[in-house]
């Protein structure tokens, strides 16, 4: 499926078939464990054009999602991407390593060390300025007046967004921690790719991500910093998936508590089972009912189904346990 357009989508909307394909192709870039990265060049050189043309419309609350991939970020931003006013960016990486050069963590655009955590510090006039300008002009080539950006990692990246957008909203979507990971672990074992003695996973360019995650976050996490020794030698996609999926829910948990008036917690399983949860959402970003996004989200949301209990290692199981029942999901 290209662009996460599928016969659905297009029978519901030609003109949001368009736009989507328009985001895919010339804002989100491709990133290594995907084809077609001759691309990324026009995408970059697009980039550059636009800081020097006119921003045609300007940018008001910008809706970010955050959390941990493979929880339903991606289903929660195609489904806000057929509201009205929307226009969906999903995971537009090649966007903000073009704005900052820091923030890639994966490898796919540039081999600079790369920032897990980025504060307002990091955030100067010219920044902002060519954050709003191109996508002041993706709100336009998109036919939107609102953007939805999903990209999980920025969770740890608030403070330094919220210097960019100040009236930005973040949707923390959490799911089910035992879920999520056997779904990290899927995607790594049949997406990664071996090229030129390099592996590309879900970890990054030969664990690129995976050290940063370590060095930068779990290190000096309370509960598994005095074990980061042991934990960051795990190859276990499972054990690996499982410890990104602690220190993000607990940056999730703490942002509620310190920025509730810009930060909603969504329950996936709520969102794809409830109208209630849905229409929340739209009212903490401010879109109003739309009947497009209705209709879609009756067309492809369905309640997931169980998987097979994990087995951690007890050095993070846990702390595994205590998250989910912060959460409010039953532990191991």
């Amino acid at each position: 499926m290209v662009a996460q357009v599928d016969y659905r989508f297009i029978r519901l909307s030609l003109k949001k078939s368009f736009t989507r394909y328009l985001s895919y192709a010339f804002y989100e870039g491709r990133p290594l464990t995907t084809k077609g990265r001759w691309i990324n060049p026009l995408v970059f050189f697009l980039f550059r054009m636009q800081l020097i043309l006119p921003s045609a419309r300007k940018v008001v609350k910008p809706i970010f999602i955050v959390g941990v991939g493979r929880s339903g970020t991606t289903i929660l931003g195609v489904t806000l991407g057929m509201h009205n006013d929307v226009g969906f960016l999903n995971e537009p990486k090649a966007l903000w390593s073009f704005l900052f050069h820091k923030e890639d963590l994966i490898g796919s655009y540039q081999s600079k060390e790369g920032s897990y955590r980025l504060s307002a510090s990091s955030v100067d006039s010219s920044l902002i300025k060519n954050a709003h300008q191109v996508y002041g002009n993706y709100l336009r080539f998109a036919c939107a007046s609102r953007i939805v950006d999903k990209y999980p990692e920025l969770i740890f990246r608030t403070d330094f967004i919220s210097a960019i957008f100040p009236d930005a909203r973040f949707l923390f979507l959490y799911r089910d921690g035992n879920d999520t990971c056997h779904s990290i672990r899927r995607w790594s074992t049949e997406l990664g790719v071996k090229e030129k003695e390099e592996t590309h996973d879900w970890w990054g360019r030969d664990d690129r991500k995976w050290n940063l995650l370590c060095d930068q976050i779990v290190k000096y996490d309370d509960s598994l910093g005095v074990h980061i020794k042991t934990i960051r030698k795990y190859n276990n996609h499972e054990y690996r998936a499982a410890v990104e999926w602690i220190v993000t829910m607990k940056e999730g948990l703490a942002l509620l508590n310190s920025k509730s008036n810009c930060v909603l917690g969504v329950k996936y399983e709520n969102y794809v089972a409830c109208l209630k949860t849905r229409q929340e959402v739209l009212r903490f970003c401010g879109l109003s009912s739309d009947v497009l996004f209705d209709k879609f989200c009756k067309s492809i949301l369905k309640v997931p189904e169980s998987k097979p209990r994990l087995k951690l290692p007890i050095i993070i199981q846990d702390e595994f346990n205590n998250v989910m029942t912060l959460l409010g999901y039953e532990a191991l």
